[in-house]
């Protein structure tokens, strides 16, 4: 079975990572493509609902919790996973979109907010592409300004390694 393709989406907090994945997805999905997402959260979140049964199940101590119904699955489990078992989970799809993990070994799109955030350009690898919110050019990395991202998603589909047409 062939593996997805990875691509991270980097930045600081409130660069427009999601929106951008957004977008990705959508145009992705328009052309067969099946995505996954990966967020890191570098924080603790809360994903089910007070006082649903899943929530009574975890608040009763269940370790792992799964919930199933004829359009969709969810399972929430009391652990941490590194980033290679969440795309080994998603083995299945073409494409895993990975938002954060800045220092994971994975080609990279870079959002940059402010003239500050081109220092984390320097502590990163393999950064194909640059989406910026102030008029900049890098001399050899590809650079679309964030209200003109047409184009995008053409350009990453062609520099990621092994993507394969869901078509044929």
């Amino acid at each position: 079975m062939k593996k997805p393709v990875i691509l991270q989406v980097v930045g600081y907090k409130n660069a427009g990572k999601t929106t951008l994945i957004c977008h990705l997805i959508q145009t992705w999905s328009n052309r067969n493509f099946r995505i996954g997402t990966i967020k890191h959260d570098a924080h603790d979140f809360e994903m089910d609902v007070p006082h649903t049964d899943t929530w009574k199940h975890q608040v009763a101590g269940a370790h792992t919790v799964a919930i199933t119904s004829s359009q969709k699955t969810a399972i929430i489990q009391h652990r941490s996973l590194s980033l290679s078992q969440l795309i080994a989970s998603m083995a299945e799809l073409d494409l895993v979109l990975v938002e954060g993990f800045k220092q994971e070994n994975y080609q990279k799109v870079l959002i940059i907010k402010t003239e500050a955030d081109l220092s984390l350009l320097h502590s990163l690898k393999q950064v194909i592409a640059i989406v910026s919110w102030f008029p900049f050019k890098h001399p050899t990395i590809p650079t679309w300004q964030i209200q003109q991202i047409d184009g995008l998603a053409d350009f990453l589909l062609k520099q990621l390694s092994e993507v394969h047409d869901p078509c044929s």
